[in-house]
């Protein structure tokens, strides 16, 4: 099991790769229609910030495998080891449950505009479950992650990748 999710973190952070990418060449293509004043392209904004909220999404479990979301580390590193155990075990837990909260109204919000048809108010008119697709599976994948840490420190192993700059836990 640990395999294939890391290999479903891995795809997703080739998306977010890819999405990066996307809009870096919306911009641009944003930049170079504005200076071409005869072209006139509808939407690209919607669909920069579109490709940069995919971004973000799908980066969030690799994100948090690396160590590179924000980490109480100032105060753990102060604790004894029983002490540091339980507070880490507690914001596992606790970090599950926000995330599995997110993940459910994300998945609830694309259920919701894909049957009620519900279009960007933006000049692209992009049905707005395809966007919130990225957000949704990011969010399932971020909870996932929790579970797999979770999963992890119950076999006694370490699940977060310490990077070079990290210190060793």
């Amino acid at each position: 099991m640990d395999q294939l999710t890391r290999h479903f973190y891995r795809l997703l952070i080739g998306l977010a790769c890819v999405s990066m990418v996307a809009a870096f060449v919306i911009v641009i293509l944003g930049i170079l229609a504005r200076q071409v004043t005869f072209i006139d392209i509808q939407g690209l904004d919607a669909y920069a910030g579109y490709a940069i909220a995919a971004t973000l999404f799908f980066a969030l479990p690799t994100a948090l495998m690396h160590g590179d979301h924000i980490r109480v580390t100032l105060v753990l590193d102060r604790l004894g080891s029983r002490a540091r155990a339980v507070f880490e075990w507690g914001g596992l837990i606790v970090a599950l449950g926000l995330s599995v909260y997110l993940a459910w109204f994300a998945v609830r919000a694309v259920w919701l505009s894909y049957t009620t048809h519900d279009i960007s108010p933006g000049a692209d008119a992009t049905p707005l479950w395809i966007p919130q697709l990225s957000m949704a599976i990011g969010c399932v994948a971020f909870a996932l992650a929790f579970l797999d840490a979770i999963v992890a420190r119950l076999r006694g192993r370490e699940w977060f990748v310490a990077g070079p700059g990290s210190v060793a836990e």
